[in-house]
């Protein structure tokens, strides 16, 4: 659909933004907006709409997006400044939820595989959300480093608070994690050691010479993506893995993690945990929604209680 483009104002150095456009879009596939944002959002909501604030790539300005569902239509209203690229706002807000994927065909896949059908049935066809760009994700690892996922949430929040974009919208404001020209200016901040905040400005440089761009990193062989990320100071083989999955978003893609192993132990009802070679064995039936059905395993594993779930193993980066 079209977009609607209106005219935005500004009051008291806040942006006062009417929508820049509107955008709607019939979900390829099952999807249910309430269900993804209980299992992963965290998104602030406004009335019936969960509100995703965050740098649009090509950094040029951040945005809001409003995003509603009504039966299996998806409606985005946009808000930024002038300068906001509403098309590009509304495909990254798209992507977060993995609605630029068309899934009508992961049904077949819980046909292939009765314990994957049964996961999609529990958990209404659950999709991954990603993180708002990898850029983003990139930061929150870097960030997140060696601190609780508590910590990491409310230094990135604090960072969007006091250096990122803020965006008002019908008198509630919203905040933008900074964009990389933003966090390139900042020299300190509280809880974040020097040595982070120089891989995060590894980070900014990498996002405004687009290398961290999501349609390039999916674009690439992804032997090829991973090795570019490892590039990064302070960016291993965790770490680049949960950049290229989690803020590019492969769909066809099987991670090498210690969650994944034990779920399809519990799952298939084995014997012992699967090495590599049976997980990539087994995943053969969920192609080519490999990353989604391993999503849910993930996600059934971590409802498990602690003594279900099992001993998981210490990743460093």
């Amino acid at each position: 659909m079209a977009p609607l483009l209106r005219k935005a104002r500004r009051c008291r150095g806040v942006d006062l933004i009417a929508a820049l456009a509107h955008f709607e879009l019939v979900a390829p596939g099952p999807f249910d907006l309430e269900v993804e944002a209980g299992h992963f959002g965290g998104w602030p909501r406004l009335g019936d709409a969960v509100v995703m604030a965050f740098p649009v790539e090509g950094w040029r300005d951040s945005a809001a997006v409003l995003m509603r569902q009504r039966g299996t239509t998806i409606t985005g209203d946009i808000y930024g400044g002038p300068g906001s690229d509403a098309e590009r706002a509304w495909q990254q807000a798209m992507a977060t939820v993995s609605l630029d994927v068309d899934g009508q065909g992961f049904a077949e896949v819980g046909r292939r595989d009765p314990v994957i059908g049964r996961l999609q049935a529990e958990y209404a066809h659950l999709r991954p959300v990603l993180f708002h760009s990898p850029y983003e994700a990139a930061c929150a690892f870097v960030i997140g480093h060696r601190i609780s996922i508590v910590q990491t949430r409310r230094i990135r929040q604090q960072m969007a608070e006091q250096a990122g974009a803020t965006i008002e919208v019908d008198g509630t404001a919203f905040r933008a994690f900074p964009d990389p020209h933003a966090l390139l200016r900042i020299e300190s901040f509280p809880s974040v050691a020097p040595a982070k905040i120089e891989r995060l400005h590894h980070v900014a440089r990498a996002a405004l010479d687009g290398t961290l761009d999501r349609a390039r990193l999916r674009s690439l062989p992804e032997m090829d993506a991973l090795a570019q990320l490892r590039t990064l100071p302070g960016i291993g083989e965790f770490f680049a893995q949960g950049i290229l999955m989690r803020g590019a978003g492969l769909v066809d893609a099987v991670t090498d993690d210690d969650i994944t192993p034990r779920a399809i132990q519990l799952l298939y009802a084995l014997g012992e945990r699967p090495n590599r070679a049976a997980i990539l064995q087994r995943a053969e039936a969920w192609r080519p929604y490999r990353m989604w059905a391993m999503v849910l395993l993930n996600v059934w594993l971590r409802s498990q209680p602690p003594d279900v779930k099992g001993r998981r193993e210490l990743r460093r980066q």
